[in-house]
């Protein structure tokens, strides 16, 4: 059983807060500043160029991908780390899209995060009018996978409203219509057990900043299932992609496997922050973690509900269709979140009425969680957010 009391103390937690929001960016872990520290002077500092083969750097993003493919149930050797998620999902839906000729039409839903969307809408741009991209909400997937979809892209977790897709029912009703998925683990990678080789996922991509806790801007990852890793092509032809990329051969060859869908340089101190944060992930498996959140949601739900009769219900009720996260309507949702920070209680506001709270098992437990509601029913109930200090928007809300 993990020992959830350790790993909460390996996270650096200012005193007097409780973080509800790792599902946006994670908590630095204690070791990650002394390894970067490290990197930077017994590696850079002492190896400077050499570094790349001293030290391991080239083959950091197959090393980590293999590490993070243990939390998304994937096969190893096909996970790789590195650019943004923006650029997997380019990736990940151009080798697709390619993959299925004859079909114009990209199946989506409005839970999806919007820069999805924006990268497929630039792509099918490209690709010529002829091209969709089709959404639909997202209880309504299933029923709009026809014989037309050539590519099924779809977030796991709503982002705002943490509910969960069923990939496996989903997957196999897009296989039996002959479309391929693009599956985002952004709100599900480290917050629930995805199980992407028992689904028979054909693409995944994911970031690493949120519950994986790898920093700030910490590099993506790219999943492709074997019987697509050696076929799917490139769109991104990059040059730590190419079969031999220090022959410096004028033309692209693609690089064997997962490997081709690397791209441009790893970024190595991202790379040495995530490292120590999946040192705190081998702790623990997925099931004892998705175990722990769905009872930490569900206390959660409880005690909000009992405290604060204003806060409409946003997320699934039953705990096996949401994902790690708590997600409320109000009104006035963005000013009672900012008196809730101001107290303390790290959420975050998504427009436009929703407060959301995140679950992370390895540093937040059930204490934490009685005492947040305790703190939103005086928020709610005192209306402290009627204060104009609270009115006024940040830029990231």
């Amino acid at each position: 059983m993990t020992d959830f009391t350790a790993t909460k103390a390996m996270f650096d937690l200012p005193e007097g807060v409780i973080y509800l929001d790792g599902n946006s960016l994670g908590p630095l872990p204690s070791a990650a500043p002394a390894a970067m520290e490290q990197v930077m002077r017994s590696e850079w500092g002492e190896m400077l160029i050499t570094g790349w083969n001293k030290a391991g750097w080239m083959a950091q993003p197959a090393r980590v991908g293999n590490r993070i493919a243990r939390l998304i149930g994937a096969e190893p050797g096909h996970v790789v780390m590195g650019d943004t998620l923006s650029i997997k999902v380019y990736q990940a839906l151009a080798s697709a899209l390619e993959m299925c000729p004859d079909r114009r039409v990209v199946l989506s839903d409005s839970g999806n995060f919007p820069s999805d969307l924006y990268m497929a809408q630039g792509l099918l741009k490209s690709l010529g009018d002829d091209y969709e991209l089709r959404v639909v909400a997202p209880e309504d997937v299933a029923d709009n996978i026809t014989d037309e979809i050539a590519v099924l892209m779809i977030t796991e977790v709503d982002y705002r409203t943490g509910r969960l897709h069923d990939m496996k029912a989903l997957t196999e009703k897009a296989h039996a219509h002959g479309a391929l998925t693009v599956w985002d683990l952004a709100h599900t990678a480290g917050a629930t057990d995805v199980r992407l080789a028992e689904c028979n996922a054909d693409f995944a991509v994911g970031c690493t900043y949120k519950y994986l806790n790898g920093g700030p801007g910490s590099p993506a990852f790219i999943y492709v299932a074997p019987r697509h890793a050696d076929a799917a092509r490139p769109a991104l032809s990059g040059w730590l992609g190419h079969e031999a990329p220090f022959a410096f051969d004028l033309d692209y060859r693609p690089g064997a496997g997962i490997e081709r869908m690397r791209v441009g340089t790893p970024p190595v101190l991202a790379l040495a922050a995530l490292e120590q944060a999946l040192d705190i992930w081998d702790m623990t498996t997925m099931a004892e973690i998705r175990a722990a959140s769905q009872d930490l949601t569900t206390l959660f739900i409880e005690e909000v509900e009992r405290r604060c009769p204003d806060l409409a219900l946003a997320t699934p009720r039953d705990p096996a269709q949401r994902g790690s996260q708590v997600s409320f309507r109000f009104e006035h949702g963005y000013a009672a979140m900012q008196a809730l920070i101001a107290r303390g209680v790290i959420g975050d506001f998504r427009a436009s009425d929703i407060m959301r709270f995140g679950f992370t098992p390895l540093y937040i437990d059930a204490d934490d969680v009685r005492a947040a509601a305790e703190i939103l029913e005086d928020v709610m109930t005192n209306r402290l957010w009627d204060d104009p200090a609270y009115q006024t928007r940040a830029a990231v809300t």
